[in-house]
């Protein structure tokens, strides 16, 4: 239930260059606002989320951006959590270079990008996760323009 003052997130259905109208910052508050402005399934699938990364990464930063929870090491961003209708999408910025390679190709989100679909908590299988949070963590994007 949201407070009078707060407006609900509205889920989308797929991406379309961001997840959520939630303001970009950075540190942990913003993002746990963010989880905590989630409906069910979705929230308690992004407060699992959240747990598995602070457990996996000791140094674990975290942002709002593009209205999804971005994840990353002092070196830079390497996985974001983002809620949609049916489902939330754990998306790992330098998919395509982590073993096993993580099944699902999301749109607009770059070309290495890879993640997975989680319509529950049930779903979610915390030592692959941790694997790729790992993997990813040696890896962090670190975003600019190409020269």
């Amino acid at each position: 239930m949201t407070r009078s003052n707060e407006q609900p997130t509205k889920l989308l259905v797929a991406m379309t260059g961001k997840a959520s109208n939630a303001k970009a910052a950075e540190g942990s508050a913003p993002v746990f606002a963010y989880i905590a402005s989630l409906p069910q399934p979705q929230r308690g699938i992004a407060e699992r989320i959240d747990a598995l990364a602070a457990e996996t990464l000791p140094d674990l930063k975290r942002a709002v951006k593009w209205g999804m929870a971005y994840y990353g090491v002092d070196g830079g961003w390497c996985f974001s959590s983002g809620a949609f209708v049916g489902h939330l999408k754990l998306m790992f910025i330098r998919g395509t270079d982590i073993q096993p390679e993580p099944p699902v190709t999301p749109i607009g989100m770059g070309k290495s990008t890879r993640g997975v679909e989680l319509a529950a908590v049930g779903d979610i299988d915390e030592s692959q996760l941790a694997s790729w949070m790992k993997q990813a963590a040696t890896m962090p994007f670190v975003g600019g323009k190409k020269r």
